[in-house]
């Protein structure tokens, strides 16, 4: 898998959540170089689950829409004339 790469950022808004929550729930402060370092971690290791899942709800999206296209296709379909017997 491609390493995710995040824009500059983006990367400094999740840093500095993860700092945030590691201080809320654990009360301990890591700095710039720490919260940088998990970030990396989690993304290296959860990216891949992540990913797998979102392509996995993209596919049951799709298989729905192409279940209600061809609905919508056959109800566009026009009636056939019997066919005559001598």
């Amino acid at each position: 898998m491609i390493p995710l790469k995040l824009p500059k950022e983006q990367k400094q808004q999740m840093i500095s959540s993860l700092q945030e929550y590691v201080e809320s729930e654990f009360s301990l402060e890591i700095g710039q170089l720490a919260g940088e370092s998990f970030l990396d971690f989690i993304t290296k290791e959860l990216s891949p689950y992540i990913y797998n899942q979102a392509l996995s709800d993209a596919r049951k999206i799709i298989e729905q829409k192409m279940v209600s296209i061809d609905e919508e296709l056959y109800a566009l379909e026009q009636p056939l004339p019997l066919t005559r017997r001598n």
